[in-house]
């Protein structure tokens, strides 16, 4: 057993019991000493203030953190044991304003570049997919960076709204005109469902976005296809988004704006998995919306994916220690 942070085991406390945490992890704020240690913070981001639909994701991180009491310390398949190779910790949620925009986007931007700061990488549990806006800039300050997104939409809309410029289907029309994304190097997975307009694909595409519709994905398969996301990106620091609205919402209906046709769960985790390697800078879950899926059941979905990014970001070269 390693002296890094450990979850409490179920063994030791019922799951059902204790204040809930990130996988039963400690939670420091950026005051506590302790942080110098960290290398994986997990961080909540309770803010949905890009929402132009159904709301509610900024209820997200605090019920992942509730099913996330159900995850264990070992991957099954890997064996990856993310707890002993690296330092995690709850870092708490990020600071946000529920009635301002501006001011809640320089407020994660803030948190974040604190972290950055300490060389501790972020898997940030939303709130709303706007939210990687702020993320992606304070991670990618100095120089631009690769990204590998699973999402139902490609979030590359100029505006909603007359020209209102931040929502949830903007954030990385905005991170690539800003210099926080090299398009080159941004692939975008299981893009379906109907459309205001093609205006997203052509701009995308115009930029140098690899956008692969679900359609493609079912024709070539799972391990192709992220084959060919693996060397677009390379070997540069690369960010991972992942929306929930990726999955089929037979499996994860609790969101803003589910679309038929996506992943199955166990689909999900492959493509997860085959990120094993990478040189991973942070990754986020998003787009989890408690008042549509009550059960929790979405919630778990979530929290899974983010043990399957967590293992993976345990194993990235440019992780702390």
């Amino acid at each position: 057993m390693s002296d890094f942070f450990q979850p409490i085991s179920g063994f030791d406390l019922p799951r059902y019991a204790g204040v809930p945490t990130f996988m039963r992890l400690p939670l420091l704020g950026l005051d506590d000493q302790r942080i110098e240690e960290v290398d994986i913070g997990i961080v909540g981001v309770p803010w949905d203030g890009g929402t132009t639909n159904r709301p509610g994701t900024r209820h997200g991180p605090r019920q992942l953190r509730d099913l996330s009491t159900m995850i264990r310390r070992l991957h099954p398949t890997s064996g990856a044991a993310p707890f002993e190779m690296r330092n995690v910790a709850d870092l708490g949620d990020s600071p946000v304003n529920p009635a301002d925009v501006a001011d809640a986007l320089e407020r994660i931007t803030g948190f974040y570049s604190k972290l950055k700061q300490r060389g501790i990488t972020p898997l940030s549990a939303g709130g709303d997919h706007l939210v990687s806006y702020p993320i992606l800039k304070a991670l990618a300050a100095d120089a631009p960076v690769g990204m590998i997104h699973f999402d139902a939409h490609t979030d590359l809309f100029d505006s909603y709204f007359g020209g209102f410029k931040y929502t949830h289907g903007t954030p990385f029309r905005r991170a690539i005109e800003d210099g926080y994304l090299d398009p080159k190097r941004v692939v975008q997975i299981g893009i379906r469902g109907s459309m205001y307009d093609d205006e997203d694909i052509v701009w995308g595409l115009e930029q140098g976005v690899r956008i692969i519709r679900v359609e493609e994905l079912d024709d070539r398969g799972l391990n192709e296809v992220m084959a060919e996301a693996r060397a677009i990106v390379g070997d540069k620091p690369t960010y991972v988004s992942f929306d929930i609205d990726s999955i089929d919402p037979a499996f994860a209906p609790g969101t803003g704006t589910p679309e038929i046709g996506g992943f199955t769960t166990r689909e999900a985790q492959r493509m997860v998995r085959l990120l094993d390697g990478l040189n991973l800078i942070g990754a986020d879950l998003v787009e989890v919306s408690p008042p549509f899926d009550t059960s929790g059941g979405t919630a778990w979905v979530g929290v899974s994916i983010m043990f399957e990014l967590l293992c993976v970001l345990a194993g990235a070269p440019g992780t702390k220690r």
